[in-house]
């Protein structure tokens, strides 16, 4: 696989925003990520897309929009120190 790039179950999942990669998988299965990679804004449709490094994702999570800046793609599903490395917060403006 391209070490530039990596599926957007298993990237959600090392960043611990859900607990399972199945969870993370139905989640994207739904149509519920948003995704905006140099400009163009689009859902995440499958859970093998993939995600890299300065992309932003957008979710609604319970009951919290979560928009973050993928800054790493990590190698693991490691602590939550960790895997909270792995993006940033992402300023919206409405």
């Amino acid at each position: 696989m391209n070490e530039e790039a990596c599926r957007a179950d298993v990237w959600l999942w090392r960043a611990r925003f859900f607990k399972t990669r199945t969870l993370a998988a139905n989640f994207i299965d739904e149509g519920r990520i948003r995704l905006t990679r140099v400009g163009f804004e689009g859902r995440i449709d499958k859970p093998a897309r993939p995600v890299k490094v300065g992309d932003a994702v957008v979710f609604a999570l319970g009951g919290k929009l979560i928009a973050v800046t993928v800054t790493a793609l990590g190698e693991r599903r490691g602590p939550p120190a960790e895997a909270r490395t792995l993006y940033s917060p992402l300023e919206i403006y409405s």
